[in-house]
């Protein structure tokens, strides 16, 4: 399975980034998907998830609210909307194809795009 994530860049506070991950090479539509995110010198934290079907949704605390994740199970696509983005919110963000356990943790996701940086600043 290969990730390629897109549509990170510079927003200011307040402002909004859609991120888009296209999968290819599995069966993506049988999958779960994750967002995660690492800011420089931290760890690598959960951001979102989304089920196959009906498509439930989990999130992060810091983020729920302000994040939307979605799905194009015909375009082999995941999104990530944000929005009311903070300077807090700067990092790499990835995204994941989940194989088995809670969505939370990162051991549960096998596959891992590449990131794209998200800087919010003014």
């Amino acid at each position: 399975v290969q990730l390629q994530a897109c549509g990170g860049g510079l927003a200011q506070p307040g402002g909004s980034l859609r991120l888009s991950c296209a999968a290819s090479g599995g069966t993506f539509s049988g999958h779960a998907m994750g967002w995660f995110r690492q800011a420089a010198g931290r760890e690598r934290e959960f951001v979102a998830a989304i089920t196959p079907t009906p498509g439930s949704t989990y999130y992060a605390d810091s983020v729920k609210g302000r994040f939307t994740v979605s799905r194009d199970n015909a375009k082999n696509t995941v999104y990530l909307q944000m929005n009311s983005l903070k300077p807090e919110d700067t990092a790499v963000y990835y995204c994941a194809f989940h194989t088995g356990g809670r969505y939370y943790y990162s051991a549960t996701y096998q596959y891992w795009g590449q990131g794209t940086l998200v800087t919010v600043s003014s």
